[in-house]
């Protein structure tokens, strides 16, 4: 136990000395710098707000231009953005480009400090494999959702709601994978409410066996809020691929959702916590068959014209080369 204890006390001394004789830069950022130098690297592209923070001082140091990507809790978790405070600042100041998958993230950028010439919006995309799908409709009373289960998500209003409608059509169906915190809770909630042949828990699935259930249902939902510590979706990759497959989304008015579900056009959005509104919304899929197939192939048209791979690959490719003629 006290040699334990004096190993870990040397490695900090050491660390330290490190830190004191390389003029600040710490052991796992000088590993970092050699390892750019030795690739020649051009241009880093950093996934997450965090991620581009924990890189500024490299980069800056070495003068690589640095691109980062805001993805939803970097940019709305509230302690999260006050112990990133003065990172963020510095990586403001920095970074070529800041990219945000939501137009809500966009602005939540610019009220922390993030100038506004340097945002740059841009949902992630889908997979092009989901814009091949040609839904049959064929369980026309079955939906399915997807996602982790934790509080932005709220897997537990999605069960909710499917509860609502089974009280009118008891053979409606919900295929939802994923996992999470909120999985226990879930499990016990179907079960209480007996619910075992309307809500089939899957865990975590394939993309593949998303694309098998997407070919088959009549429907996409994802119920999605703001958590209590600000946590909130950045535009929710699923939503997309489910719409690229032709598939109608019922969905909350929440993050970037409203940016890419056109309502009434390619998907039904009601408020967050609104279950009984996210229930007539579903019911409205099974009774109108039609308006089901005519949302979808809207949905489909929308992804391919405006959120291809292509579109968001061009934008970030814009984005690195226009960081690569800022002056640093």
């Amino acid at each position: 136990f006290i040699d334990k204890n004096y190993n870990n006390f040397k490695k900090i001394i050491l660390k330290g000395k490190f830190k004191i004789l390389n003029k600040g830069i710490s052991y796992q950022e000088y590993i970092l710098q050699k390892s750019f130098k030795q690739i020649k690297i051009d241009a880093v592209l950093a996934e997450y707000g965090t991620t581009g923070a924990s890189l500024v001082n490299v980069c800056s140091r070495n003068k690589i231009p640095l691109v980062t990507i805001f993805h939803g809790a970097d940019a709305s978790v509230k302690d999260l953005i006050e112990n990133y405070k003065e990172s963020y600042s510095e990586l403001f100041s920095y970074a070529g480009r800041i990219i945000a998958v939501s137009k809500l993230i966009a602005k939540r950028l610019k009220e922390i400090g993030c100038p506004e010439d340097k945002i740059i919006y841009t949902p992630c995309a889908p997979n092009d494999r989901f814009l091949e799908i040609k839904p049959t409709f064929r369980e026309h009373k079955s939906f399915v959702a997807i996602g982790r289960f934790v509080q932005k998500k709220a897997p537990y209003y999605t069960i909710l709601a499917i509860k609502k409608v089974a009280e009118k059509y008891p053979d409606v169906k919900l295929y939802y994978g994923g996992d999470g915190d909120l999985l226990n809770l879930c499990e016990n909630l179907v079960r209480y409410y007996k619910l075992e042949k309307n809500v089939y828990l899957l865990g975590r699935i394939e993309p593949e066996r998303f694309a098998c259930i997407l070919s088959d249902v009549s429907g996409f939902i994802q119920h999605s809020i703001t958590a209590a510590n600000g946590d909130m979706e950045g535009t929710p990759v699923s939503v997309l691929e489910a719409s690229a497959a032709g598939v109608p989304i019922v969905a909350t008015r929440h993050g970037g959702i409203n940016d890419v579900i056109i309502e009434n056009e390619t998907g039904l959005l009601v408020d967050e916590h609104d279950v009984d509104g996210m229930a007539e919304q579903i019911i409205k899929l099974i009774e109108m068959p039609e308006l089901s197939k005519k949302l979808g192939q809207n949905g489909k048209e929308n992804v391919r014209e405006k959120y291809s791979m292509k579109n968001h690959l061009a934008t970030i490719t814009t984005a690195v080369q226009a960081s690569l003629r800022c002056p640093y």
